[in-house]
């Protein structure tokens, strides 16, 4: 039997949710170890001059613990 855990992350990106995925992952693969999956609970972005500017993601990360 494994033991899971779940951290919540909030990332963003200039260029794309999936880039702001990927850093939240990054991030949290500096100190937390056996990252087993991303669920993203939440995607937002902002708007300047009537373009999407900034996109982020609040994610939920589950890892194993060991």
């Amino acid at each position: 039997m494994s033991i899971l855990k779940v951290i919540e992350v909030l990332a963003n990106s200039d260029k794309s949710w999936e880039d702001a995925t990927r850093k939240a992952v990054a991030q949290a693969s500096k100190s937390v170890k056996n990252i087993r999956s991303v669920y993203i609970n939440e995607q937002s972005a902002t708007v300047k001059d009537g373009e999407l500017d900034n996109f982020r993601v609040n994610v939920k990360i589950t890892f194993e613990v060991k």
